[in-house]
């Protein structure tokens, strides 16, 4: 990871082919995986050539690359119901996950200092070991902000604590949350002077909570009370360490350490440079340490400038708390 910011578009595929020979000798699970696909690394010289894991076996493996070499100093946990296996993403230098994901905000939104962050986060809170909160608790460190950054349910102290930071000069303001916590919010506080103006960060999933519903449906509520600015998004599970940004029309673009290719949903190996729409595929080489090839069970549509956006998950997969909607 430590060569991440060196990491452009012109170098990437290099990059990646060098990362999957590493890791098809060094990650067990994907190493078994291969062989039992009869896959010989050798003979992978394209990106679309490459096998990807399929997500599932971050819940019933350590998917770990030279495990021998390194005892884990953080463990991330997906989210989900009780009645679930929840995925697990187990971290050699916690630093580096954070310093890669502060980068990648950076390129976006400018430097951490700018800005005041506040989450609503119920479920990743009351759950624990979320790579979003871990990220969020960096984040909001790095910005030295006065405001504590998380509330739990208490909205009548994050409508406080909103109306406070966007009278601190030089800051924006940015409101995280998951989906269905934001429409909680907004049902309950309606439209007041101190939700206008901010950049509000959806995160996705409705777990259950609420019934499900298309991007541009669960924009437009949130719009009613934040205001006609677009919301903001971020693609992001347990298993990357790595996240793409949508600024406000619902379209992700990758980072410089992450890309997306998409694959017949049918068919998990005719993945192709650009195919229109298809379940996504995703390499993320801030994953030295666990795999950097993953088959996702979400649905895309893909753009000829590379952004994508995220139409829904596949039949049967599991209720993620990610940035999947229905």
């Amino acid at each position: 990871m430590r060569h991440l910011p060196q990491v452009t578009a012109a170098t990437f595929e290099a990059a990646a082919l060098a990362l999957f020979r590493y890791q098809a000798a060094h990650c067990p699970p994907y190493t078994e995986y291969l062989a039992q696909l009869q896959r010989k690394p050798d003979t992978i010289s394209r990106l679309t050539d490459i096998p990807f894991l399929p997500i599932e076996f971050f819940k019933t493996h350590d998917v770990r690359t030279a495990p021998a070499e390194w005892t884990p100093q953080e463990e991330f946990l997906s989210s989900g119901t009780t009645l679930q296996q929840r995925s697990r993403h187990q971290v050699r230098e916690p630093a580096l996950y954070r310093e890669n994901a502060a980068r990648i905000f950076e390129q976006y939104y400018g430097p951490l200092p700018g800005w005041t962050f506040l989450a609503l986060l119920p479920s990743y809170l009351e759950q624990g070991q979320s790579s979003l909160v871990a990220m969020v608790d960096y984040f909001a460190q790095q910005s030295r902000q006065a405001q504590p950054a998380f509330f739990l349910r208490d909205h009548a102290a994050l409508r406080a604590a909103l109306a406070q930071a966007k009278q601190e000069p030089g800051r924006r303001v940015m409101l995280l949350g998951v989906s269905y916590a934001l429409l909680d919010f907004v049902a309950e506080a309606g439209p007041a002077p101190e939700l206008q103006g901010l950049t509000v960060l959806e995160t996705g999933g409705m777990k259950g909570r609420r019934r499900e519903m298309i991007r541009e449906e669960l924009h437009q509520e949130l719009q009613q009370v934040f205001g006609p600015a677009g919301i903001h998004s971020e693609y992001g599970m347990t298993e990357l360490l790595s996240q793409a940004y949508s600024l406000g029309n619902g379209r992700f673009h990758c980072p410089a350490p992450l890309r997306v290719l998409l694959r017949e949903p049918s068919d998990p190996f005719s993945v192709a440079e650009f195919r229109p729409d298809g379940a996504i595929n995703v390499i993320d080489l801030a994953n030295v340490d666990s795999c950097g090839f993953i088959e996702t069970k979400d649905l895309a549509r893909m753009h000829p400038d590379g952004s994508f956006e995220v139409l829904g998950r596949m039949d049967n997969s599991d209720v993620r708390g990610c940035n999947q909607l229905v």
